[in-house]
């Protein structure tokens, strides 16, 4: 996109939609004129019939491309329609666009749900880009030969420029390592950035300017009188009721069977329950069993299913499962991993696929939005024992964390009190919960090469996160600023897309999230912290809204987060070749991340483990991490993408001519 650099090409932008072909493979659209090129693959979801794009606006002043769903676009289509706007089709894409020419930079703080959106007008020569509050769905942005490239995946970029310098980024890969993702708007790929979450970009090739507003980031009452004041029941009576209409229009916003997953905990499970109370018999429900007993949920499952009665599928997914697919689990997600995680999730949405379903609800979001996670606990407790360090009881609290752990790090109570006694001085700074998870990961960087380090000199991430934190955040209570640490860092960068999107989008299938719907992020935000954290009751007025909804077993047990094997999974030599290759010498030699030494002496650790091996938190880490990333490089840095031939259904073409 750029006047000096001519019109793009029509074989430029099939490469581009071919690239990304899995996640639209019902239609593929393209538009071109003589400064931008737009393409599009479609997962068919709303408006069958008339809902292609690249799609016009009625009156031509504005064209879009879209990835995701409004929910509530037929009331801002009312809206809209009364105001004198017309529309040609349907679909919530047309009201997407006809939503900015009317409402500008305004709408898209009034949308509820989760979007990519680019929107050309042309006479203006103005480029908008947007992202959804959290990043549900995932945009990049690169610059090169005086064009600006943008694409929903990065591959499709390295599709749609083949020229285009491909290279791990140090500083990504630093942030990486510490936060268990890239933090927008760094990725791993040097060149390339990822828009931040409730972002909006402008560009305006007719003044050569540029314009970034935000039209959402989580902020939380400084004051107790600035937020929810009702009662702990009007609390649970409100998340109930807006969990439900959540849902609802997740389901009666689509033109296509709408199932969901169910992994045996509370969130899921809610979510099933209330898409049955919606739908009924007919709602289909999908499952993921482990072989390994450890990681296994299916008692919780099938309680769950007899009591709901929906239409249920399962996927059992073994080690060897896992270490088959992580190649391409690492080719979709586009960032190293620290854990196997999103592998058995490929499977499931595979799962669904093969069902012939395209979209699932799931439970993702409840965690960080409603305080769920042992980190919040593990904060609440550490800030506790900070007020008096020197007790001998208050770290015993501790033992009430990571039940589910085979090797808990509260298991030895001498080594825990080491681990979590440290920096106990610092517990009124930022990130202080968030410390000895961080901490851990960084430990991962002496497997860097000095080049590497050198790279990434001085530079501290945690620093940074720290500095670019909202002005207010000082003020809000410990467990919010825990809260919106978690939400910018690992449910965006990790939970929503290297386990969700990109998994969900490998088979085709569209992940729909209850718990983030606008309405419900902003009422889970102004409640009181002892609502979400009461004691050490992780997620209290959840559980409570959820009581008459699930079975009892699932509200009482422990809470256990998604896990999967990690190294585990490649323990002896037969490993697949692709893995084999990415981490052989030669290999590690040209990605040119990891150190010879240390690399091989951890590889050889697992290599030589026997099956019933007991890895530390660090070795599985590590483990991870150096995997994933070579086999990112191999897939996208050491040769580049091979798309598939599309044939666009959809052409709009100002230029009228062939290249």
């Amino acid at each position: 996109m750029d006047d000096r650099e001519g019109p793009p090409t029509l074989s430029a932008l099939r490469r581009m939609a071919g690239a990304i072909f899995h996640r639209g493979p019902d239609e593929q659209g393209l538009y071109r004129d003589a400064h931008v090129g737009l393409a599009h693959t479609r997962l068919s979801i709303i408006d069958l019939a008339s809902g292609q794009q690249p799609m016009r606006s009625v009156d031509g002043r504005a064209v879009i491309v879209f990835n995701g769903e409004i929910f509530n676009y037929v009331e801002l289509r009312e809206e809209l329609a009364k105001g004198g706007h017309r529309f040609a089709t349907q679909s919530d894409t047309e009201v997407a666009l006809v939503a900015w020419l009317a409402w500008g930079d305004a709408c898209f703080s009034r949308f509820n749900g989760q979007w990519a959106i680019a929107i050309w007008e042309p006479e203006k020569k103005q480029l908008v880009l947007s992202r959804d509050r959290v990043g549900v769905r995932p945009l990049h942005l690169a610059r090169h030969g005086g064009r600006l490239w943008f694409a929903s995946e990065v591959k499709a970029i390295f599709a749609g420029c083949p020229e285009m310098p491909r290279a791990l980024d140090p500083l990504g890969l630093d942030e990486t390592f510490t936060f268990w993702s890239s933090l927008a708007p760094r990725t791993p790929f040097v060149g390339v950035e990822e828009l931040e979450p409730g972002t909006t970009l402008v560009i305006d090739l007719a003044h050569g300017t540029e314009r970034r507003t935000r039209h959402f980031e989580p902020s939380y009452p400084s004051h107790p009188g600035d937020g929810f004041t009702g009662s702990l029941d009007d609390a649970v009576e409100e998340v109930r009721s807006l969990l439900a209409d959540a849902t609802r229009l997740r389901m009666v916003r689509a033109d296509v069977p709408v199932g969901s997953y169910l992994s045996g905990g509370l969130d899921s499970s809610l979510v099933a329950a209330l898409g049955v109370a919606h739908q009924g018999d007919a709602f289909h429900t999908f499952s993921l069993r482990f072989e390994d007993a450890e990681y296994d949920e299916t008692e919780f499952q099938r309680a769950m299913v007899k009591r709901i009665g929906s239409q249920h599928h399962e996927v059992v997914v073994g080690r060897k499962d896992i270490a088959a697919a992580m190649a391409r689990v690492v080719f979709h997600a586009e960032r190293p991993l620290l854990r196997t995680a999103p592998a058995p999730l490929f499977y499931l949405s595979k799962l669904v696929r093969d069902a012939g379903i395209k979209v699932v609800l799931t439970g993702e979001g409840a965690d960080e939005t409603f305080a769920g996670y042992d980190l919040f606990r593990e904060g609440k407790v550490r800030r506790f024992w900070a007020k008096h360090p020197d007790s001998k009881s208050r770290p015993l609290l501790l033992d009430r964390l990571y039940p589910y752990l085979a090797r808990s790090p509260v298991s030895s109570r001498a080594i825990a009190m080491q681990f979590f006694g440290r920096n106990l001085e610092r517990a009124g700074e930022p990130g202080f919960a968030h410390a000895p998870r961080w901490q851990a990961a960084s430990a991962l960087k002496r497997l860097f090469t000095a080049p590497m380090r050198d790279a990434i000199g001085s530079r501290d991430a945690i620093a940074d996160l720290v500095a670019d934190l909202p002005s207010a955040f000082s003020t809000w209570p410990a467990l919010s600023q825990d809260q919106y640490l978690e939400i910018r860092t690992l449910l965006t960068g990790d939970s929503l897309s290297s386990q969700g999107d990109r998994m969900l989008m490998a088979n085709a299938v569209e992940g729909r999230f209850p718990f983030l719907d606008a309405r419900v992020l902003e009422l889970s935000a102004r409640l009181p912290p002892a609502y979400k954290l009461k004691v050490l009751d992780e997620k209290h007025v959840l559980k409570r809204a959820a009581a008459s909804l699930i079975e009892p077993a699932i509200l009482d047990r422990k809470k256990q987060p998604y896990r999967a094997p990690d190294a585990l999974s490649f323990v002896g030599a037969d490993l697949p070749e692709e893995i084999a290759d990415a981490l052989s010498p030669s290999a590690i030699a040209a990605a040119g991340v990891f150190a010879a030494g240390p690399t091989t002496h951890l590889l050889e650790k697992v290599r030589r483990s026997k099956g019933d091996a007991q890895f530390s938190n660090a070795d599985n880490m590590a483990f991870c991490g150096v995997l994933t990333t070579q086999l990112l490089f191999q897939s996208l840095i050491a040769k580049a993408p091979s798309p598939r031939d599309v044939s666009p259904a959809t052409v709009l073409d100002a230029l009228q001519r062939a290249d």
